[in-house]
């Protein structure tokens, strides 16, 4: 019996390459991980784990990841929404700078960060002074650095999708009555969700992970602004391997668990969307 003929030339050949790198790159340093914390007894990991100081480092991570991530949501949604909508002088200039995290150094984008929200910088002073608000060396701090570095997963997530919206869609209702927010919240913020939950995920999965726009200015202050980043580096520096390897594998396992709730509700918020479509 004749084998079916492929019609995408090279598709067995590409798809190798793809996973071979896919697993080095991936899977085998994950799977590295992975068998390194396997070796821990259940009490070695319940003790390592329920550490005061790893669960303040691991809470702070996640929590401020959270907050930094909706915030990108929101002053994502609103930039990529001027950045496509708008015609304006220097929009290639902002449209430039939303990649900026990318190519800016972690390192470079923490000491600015602090130089700016330090109590005598140009903003803390005043949000320290004037309205009591300590920004760096504290939770606010981190939580905007994370924002920093997760905002151009948003937009260049919504960017694409927003110019591709039909607008006569925007205009039907208009005619039929409808209000500039009725529009956006029935006609256009439908057809933006997805892209903006996937933004978003990966804003917060970018978050979870960051350590060189964090380390400055957070403080690093045990079980109140370390991160857990920083906990894993300082076990690597003190030769506590074991420690490392498990809070990074705890780390891993909650983030993950994060992410495919994420993507299982907007898999059923996609079909139920299907559905009544």
């Amino acid at each position: 019996m004749a084998r079916p003929h492929n019609p995408l030339p090279g598709l067995g050949l590409s798809l190798g390459i793809t996973l071979a790198w896919l697993g080095l790159l991936v899977v085998v340093p994950l799977a590295a991980l992975v068998s390194k914390a396997a070796q821990l007894s259940g009490q070695q990991w319940l003790a390592i784990i329920t550490d005061p100081r790893v669960v303040a480092a691991v809470r702070l991570s996640l929590g401020a990841a959270a907050v930094a991530a909706l915030v990108d949501a929101a002053l994502g949604l609103l930039l990529a929404w001027v950045l496509v909508r708008y015609r304006f002088v220097g929009r290639g200039l902002a449209d430039a700078a939303v990649d900026l995290p990318f190519a800016l150094p972690t390192a470079v984008a923490g000491i600015a960060l602090t130089a700016l929200y330090a109590p005598d910088g140009w903003l803390g002073h005043i949000l320290q002074g004037y309205l009591g608000l300590k920004v760096a060396f504290a939770p606010p701090g981190i939580a905007i650095a994370l924002a920093f570095v997760g905002l151009p997963f948003v937009v260049r997530t919504l960017q694409p999708v927003l110019q591709g919206l039909d607008r006569e869609l925007e205009q039907a209702a208009v005619c039929l009555g409808a209000t500039p927010a009725q529009v956006f919240w029935r006609v256009i913020l439908p057809q933006l969700r997805p892209a903006l939950v996937t933004g978003t995920t990966m804003a917060f999965a970018r978050a979870v992970g960051e350590y060189g726009s964090v380390v400055f200015i957070s403080g690093n202050l045990p079980g109140q602004t370390e991160i857990a980043p920083l906990l894993i580096v300082t076990k690597l520096e003190a030769y506590d391997y074991v420690g490392a390897t498990a809070i990074a594998c705890w780390l891993l396992v909650l983030a993950t668990a994060v992410l495919l709730a994420v993507g299982w509700l907007q898999a059923r918020q996609k079909t139920a969307w299907q559905a009544h479509g």
